[in-house]
């Protein structure tokens, strides 16, 4: 049993036509999940407009601070009622993935076109981390750059919390999601092709 935060990535696939009502009651969804004990957020992914896969799919992300929370809330009339409002939105089966730590950055759940089996094994720690760094030094370089001198006079720690904050919003809603799309190919190659 795990005994960090866990975090949820469910893909959906929406019917043509679809994408407001089902943004909608995965939002209420969101929404119910914020009353359960230990509940750390929750976020909808709308497709990717720029995407060139014809593929809408609709992300949902919850997090919970342990793996017992998560399990009440994936066991609730509060869930079981959530997933009755999205059924007429969606088609095909839903897409889960449990990670933790940065691995929601780099998760990769199984397209509809993937042979019948486990999701994709996710990239080595060695890929993760570089595409991390790649993603981190030019925010934080830039946020020196920018929102540094802003706080000059401000004292170490509001600072730092300030700076790691920003680079916390800006890799895990605008940096991450570009990067690994740009390097998905690298980043979920056979080792032989790596």
């Amino acid at each position: 049993m795990s005994q960090g935060a866990v975090t949820v990535l469910i893909t959906r696939r929406v019917r043509p036509g679809h994408g407001p009502a089902l943004e909608a009651a995965m939002d209420r969804m969101i929404q119910a999940a914020r009353s359960f004990p230990g509940h750390l957020g929750g976020r909808v992914v709308r497709p990717d407009e720029d995407a060139d896969d014809g593929l809408d799919l609709f992300h949902v992300v919850f997090a919970f601070d342990t793996e017992t929370h998560l399990r009440e809330w994936q066991q609730s009339e509060a869930r079981a009622q959530g997933l009755e409002a999205v059924a007429p939105h969606v088609e095909g089966r839903q897409q889960v993935r449990e990670v933790d730590g940065l691995g929601l950055w780099y998760a990769q759940p199984k397209d509809s076109q993937d042979p019948p089996g486990p999701p994709h094994a996710p990239p080595p720690r060695w890929k993760v981390a570089v595409v991390t760094w790649l993603g981190i030094f030019p925010t934080v370089l830039a946020l020196f750059l920018t929102v540094g001198p802003l706080m000059s006079d401000w004292p170490l720690v509001p600072r730092v919390l300030v700076i790691t904050l920003l680079v916390v919003l800006i890799m895990t809603w605008l940096v991450a999601p570009r990067l690994t799309r740009w390097l998905k190919h690298w980043l979920h190659a056979a080792p032989h092709d790596a």
